[in-house]
């Protein structure tokens, strides 16, 4: 896989992620309420940068884990 097309998917997946984890995590916390949304966004806009950082420095770990767990190699 291109290193393009490994960014790409970062982002995207570290969006989608962020996107969804710190919605549910704003729910659990504080229940549907008036101006949920106007609260979630700005959560969402500081896990995005982090979750993606996050996966640049976890990814080495999981794949090393993942190798050890199931064997082989993993294709990058």
């Amino acid at each position: 896989m291109s290193k393009k097309i490994i960014i790409i998917n970062q982002i995207v997946m570290t969006c989608l992620m962020a996107f969804s984890m710190s919605g549910i995590m704003l729910l659990i916390a504080m229940g549907p309420m008036p101006g949920f949304i106007g609260m979630w966004i700005p959560n969402f806009l500081i896990a995005w940068p982090i979750a993606f950082v996050a996966t640049n420095l976890a990814w080495p770990i999981a794949s090393f884990i993942t190798r050890k767990i199931a064997g082989g190699s993993l294709a990058h």
